[in-house]
């Protein structure tokens, strides 16, 4: 398995003279205490924890605007936001990546020919929030249509009974909507916080246009990749992606814990 390969991995070492040697654990206290891999931790990790909730709150906006039934012309509505969904991520990041152009994309075409002082969206202290931008862009409509999925399997008779009731629209989305899609709104999060701690397309495709403001161990997949397939430290690699696996395990397993509790 896979699995087994990749931890079996992380206990050897090649070394210069002696060749493949068993270390055990050596592997794992070097990279626990390489400040590089702890950078890329703490940068996902905080783009996880923005970047989640963001999606959830705009997908399921999107979700019930389309199960009120008062929007105008929702088919178009509902396409407009699922359609990025469709376009590939290396894609999504090489256009968005011109469109953040300084020098020539359309910040900085607004920026020469408006006389607006717009912020750089890939300096240093912007570039993780324009990787955010577009990973919102290319999955919100994915997670509304799971979303609108769920409200649609609702039964009418419950809202025929809040109906009778008297109930406003406000009281039949926080008494009757959200509690009845809950366990679909923790799965939804779950899978994209896996997604986010495995965030490596965007970035790795927009270093190539902005070298300086992403570095090689961005994030822990970026860091992996770099460690395999550049400096041939296989072992280092399949160590990194071992700590990663259990940290994005334990992560997912208290947000479904705790969501799971809750909805019971």
């Amino acid at each position: 398995m896979p699995i087994c390969y990749t931890v079996g991995l992380s206990l050897f070492r090649d070394r210069l003279i002696g060749g493949v040697s068993f270390v055990g654990l050596d592997n794992y206290r070097d990279q626990l205490s390489d400040s590089g891999f702890w950078d890329a931790l703490g940068r996902v990790g905080l783009f996880v924890l923005v970047q989640v909730p963001l999606m959830m709150l705009l997908a399921l906006g999107a979700a019930l605007a389309l199960d009120s039934a008062r929007l105008y012309a929702p088919a178009v509505f509902r396409l407009g936001i699922f359609l990025p969904y469709a376009v590939p991520g290396v894609v999504a990041s090489l256009l968005w990546g011109y469109i953040y152009g300084n020098q020539f994309g359309l910040v900085g075409d607004v920026r020469r020919y408006a006389g607006l002082a717009i912020p750089d969206p890939l300096s240093s202290t912007l570039v993780l929030p324009s990787i955010g931008n577009i990973v919102l862009w290319l999955y919100v409509g994915y997670n509304m249509l799971v979303f609108y999925s769920a409200l649609k399997a609702i039964p009418a008779e419950l809202y025929e009974a809040a109906k009778i009731d008297g109930a406003r629209t406000w009281h039949v989305i926080v008494g009757i909507k959200l509690p009845a899609i809950r366990p679909t709104l923790v799965v939804a999060t779950v899978f994209s916080v896996i997604g986010g701690f495995q965030l490596f397309n965007e970035p790795n495709i927009l270093r190539g246009l902005v070298p300086n403001s992403i570095s090689t161990n961005f994030t822990p997949n970026m860091y992996a990749y770099n460690l395999s397939f550049a400096g041939q430290q296989y072992n280092s690699a399949a160590t990194v992606a071992v700590i990663m696996g259990v940290v994005t395990a334990i992560v997912a397993f208290t947000v479904q814990r705790r969501g799971m509790r809750e909805t019971s």
